[in-house]
């Protein structure tokens, strides 16, 4: 008989067979993570009769399991039997320490206040209202807040916006050499689970495609790991290239910055934005619009690159580099746009709003639009770079660019893990309440994502 490590739980697992079926079986991992079998339930390729096998593999692990299921899911019962066994309290008291112990790290502990940390904590573990959370403070943590004074108590927070940016810039410098020498910036939008806008509260071009929901716009500033710095707020019907200059020049003059270089998408700078910059003294990386050079333009720097695998060239403040990667994808979205354009030459009826790849020769005929064809197929692996930085390698410059992906991420974690939107609040100073809770667990969770080299939905 297999002896089992006490510390080996049971859990069952699906496995694909040969014929495409799906089998349930039950066992544990290992200490050399291979999967142990213990028992198999039996395979399937219909989803009620899987749904059946998982239902019993989930009655075997608990009548042959020793350890207990612990469901802290705030929608189950507040009592649980298990083998006879009444649960009457829970309580998480190792994450609270933990949490406790990155706020403490961050430095945010100085705000000495209990209201703000408890509510990022739990917008950590199980993001909800704000009563939602006041119930699952006290059920989780032990800790009560009466519904009728925590509103009130929370507008205290307000007014902290500006000790809690400049607690994570410090800690952002002291840990991760942060200068300000590069910030990566980005917008995104959050929308409001309701109709009526006001002054801030408007509607406005969605990120989230809401269109009929009023929202704001959010800009975020991070370092070069996605450790956010700074971030802003903007009323929703702010274009987002409208935002960065501001945001720049606030706290460009706030922290006395002498060198700064942003490396922003290509639609957050105009042409105006970029004269603002150069204005400011402040260096700037962007991606640049290569679509709309001419045909003779394209074949020059298309015969430059001769389609060499991370070769890159500058010409004026643009560098082009060729990839081919992104060829492979340019080139499947061009045959996709082609065949779409060829259909639609077929049957001029069927189209309803203007395709590049298209050119009108009368009132209801097209034909293929071909020295537009011809030049974006000689763009297929190109992408442009514009700068205003002359000292630094074009490999450097373009890496820095890439790196935007991490303030991407951090508006996906803000966003989905801990569920920034849609915001319930009405007056400006609970929004505000609301993002600054947000940002302060957008810190703690990089952090722990950092310490744990985990995304923070496994660590929780």
């Amino acid at each position: 008989m297999y002896k089992r490590s006490v510390n080996s739980h049971y859990r069952f697992r699906k496995v694909k067979t040969k014929s495409g079926s799906i089998a349930i079986q039950v066992g544990f991992y290992q200490k050399d993570r291979k999967f142990k079998l213990i028992k198999h339930l039996g395979s399937s390729s219909k989803p009620e009769k899987i749904n059946e096998l998982i239902a019993i593999a989930q009655e075997y692990i608990q009548s042959h399991s020793p350890q207990l299921k612990l469901n802290f899911n705030s929608q189950s019962d507040e009592v649980m039997f298990t083998r006879g066994i009444q649960m009457q309290s829970k309580s998480l008291e190792l994450a609270y320490k933990y949490f406790n112990s990155v706020y403490d790290q961050l430095g945010f502990n100085k705000l000495e206040n209990d209201l703000l940390k408890n509510f990022v904590f739990i917008r950590i573990l199980e993001p909800a209202s704000k009563i939602k959370s006041i119930e699952l403070l006290k059920k989780y943590f032990g800790i009560g807040y009466k519904k009728t004074t925590v509103f009130r108590k929370l507008l205290s927070v307000v007014p902290l916006k500006d000790s809690i940016i400049g607690i994570a810039i410090n800690y952002a410098r002291k840990h991760f050499g942060f200068d300000f020498s590069l910030v990566f910036y980005d917008i995104t939008t959050l929308y409001f689970e309701t109709n009526q806008h006001d002054e801030f509260r408007l509607n406005g071009f969605s990120k989230d495609n809401k269109i009929n929901q009023p929202q704001i716009l959010v800009g975020l500033m991070v370092n070069n790991i996605g450790f956010p710095v700074y971030y802003d707020t903007f009323k929703g019907n702010t274009f987002e290239g409208h935002t960065i200059i501001p945001a720049i020049s606030a706290i460009k003059t706030k922290y006395k910055i002498e060198k700064l270089t942003v490396v922003a998408d290509a639609g957050m700078l105009s042409q105006d934005n970029l004269n603002a910059l150069e204005e400011a003294k402040i260096d700037y990386v962007v991606g640049a619009r290569i679509k709309k050079l001419n045909i003779n333009q394209v074949r020059e720097i298309a015969s430059k690159l001769v389609k060499t695998n991370g070769r890159s060239i500058k010409q004026d403040n643009i560098i082009y580099e060729y990839s081919i990667k992104r060829a492979r994808k340019d080139k499947a979205d061009n045959d996709k746009q082609i065949k779409k354009a060829e259909y639609l030459e077929d049957h001029p009826t069927q189209v309803n709003r203007r395709s590049s790849f298209l050119l009108p020769t009368g009132k209801s005929t097209f034909n293929l639009n071909q020295e537009i064809i011809d030049k974006y197929r000689l763009l297929e692996g190109i992408k442009g770079y514009k700068t205003n930085i002359n000292k630094i390698s074009n490999k450097l410059l373009i890496n820095r660019y890439k790196d935007l992906w991490r303030v991407e991420q951090s508006f996906r974690i803000a966003k989905s893990d801990l569920q920034a939107r849609p915001i319930y609040h009405r007056k400006q100073d609970s929004i505000n309440y609301h993002l600054l809770i947000v940002f302060v667990a957008l810190c703690l969770s990089r952090i722990m994502e950092q310490e744990k080299q985990q995304s923070i939905k496994k660590i929780v």
